[in-house]
């Protein structure tokens, strides 16, 4: 993997890597990651897509991975929501500069999905597809309580600072589906190595700051708005990818509610990948081999 960095949209620099394959690729699938994790957790996926022919590129988000400095606080947006969109942007500028006539790909999993989601309706056009990963709808009732509860909390304790009612708010019912729970992080995945993996790795699993999380329920209050939605290309082939048993999805419902507003809003190339017995991260389930060729299957004819 290349490693390279760019200016960030918010503040410091974000730290990005390129997979290239042998020869000249065909096409740039760019990915963006999830929260409290970073791209070291997608080369597998990477590797894959190059022994095939792709690029693939990705960025550390601001507050993740490797594009936290010394001093820097994990789990933060510096200027918040739209900053991280930007600097998804930048990448994808980026890769342009270098590989300017190639069919490109956006893939966002979990956070990076709702990223994503707000990407296509703030700069429709330029992507050959786009696969959502991991999402979900949220009830507006759930978002103003959210987004309430987060600024009592930021005059509480600030905007860098972590509250552990915000987390129980937006995680802690995750992992009851799975009870007796082996780890705090059953839900992400049913394969235990990927599991341990997670939970082992100190640039994973750190909790959000009060910023961060409101943030985030800001741009799913965002991307759930009808003339919002209305913006995104209506023409832009696209495919979700989600496990059933997702609490991040609704196990399920959530996701179909997503689905159900693209094809509203007029997009009418929608693909759906939905695995009876997945959990939050199709790319490392049980399973991945079937998810992979799937998601392989539908970049091709686009290609």
């Amino acid at each position: 993997m290349e490693e390279f960095y760019l200016a960030s949209n918010g503040a410091g620099r974000i730290r990005c890597g390129l997979w290239l394959p042998e020869g000249q690729p065909r096409a740039v699938v760019q990915i963006i990651h999830g929260i409290a994790e970073h791209i070291g957790r997608y080369d597998h996926f990477a590797r894959f897509l190059t022994q095939r022919g792709f690029a693939v590129c990705a960025d550390d988000h601001m507050g993740h991975g490797r594009s936290v400095e010394e001093g820097g606080v994990y789990g933060y947006f510096s200027d918040g929501w739209m900053a991280a969109v930007r600097d998804e942007r930048s990448v994808f500028e980026e890769m342009k500069k270098r590989f300017p006539s190639l069919p490109y790909f956006m893939l966002g999993h979990s956070m990076g999905s709702f990223l994503l989601r707000t990407y296509l309706y703030t700069y429709p056009g330029g992507l050959t597809g786009a696969i959502i990963s991991g999402t979900g709808w949220q009830s507006e009732l759930a978002l103003s309580a959210g987004l309430a509860l987060c600024r009592l909390e930021q005059l509480r304790i600030g905007e860098t600072g972590r509250s552990k009612l915000l987390k129980a708010l937006m995680f802690g019912a995750y992992n009851q589906k799975f009870r007796p729970n082996r780890t705090p992080n059953d839900w992400i995945c049913s394969d235990t190595a990927v599991v341990d993996a997670y939970t082992d790795d100190p640039l994973c699993g750190f909790d959000a700051t009060v910023g961060l999380t409101r943030d985030m329920l800001t741009g799913i209050s965002m991307n759930q708005k009808k003339e919002n939605l209305a913006k995104m290309d209506k023409t832009l082939p696209v495919l979700f990818v989600s496990g059933m048993q997702d609490p991040v999805g609704a196990m399920g419902e959530g996701v179909l509610r997503t689905i159900d507003a693209f094809k509203r809003a007029g997009l009418c190339n929608v693909t759906i990948r939905l695995y009876p017995e997945g959990r939050h991260e199709m790319l490392n389930e049980t399973n991945r081999t079937e998810v992979y060729a799937d998601i392989l299957g539908w970049l091709e004819p686009l290609v």
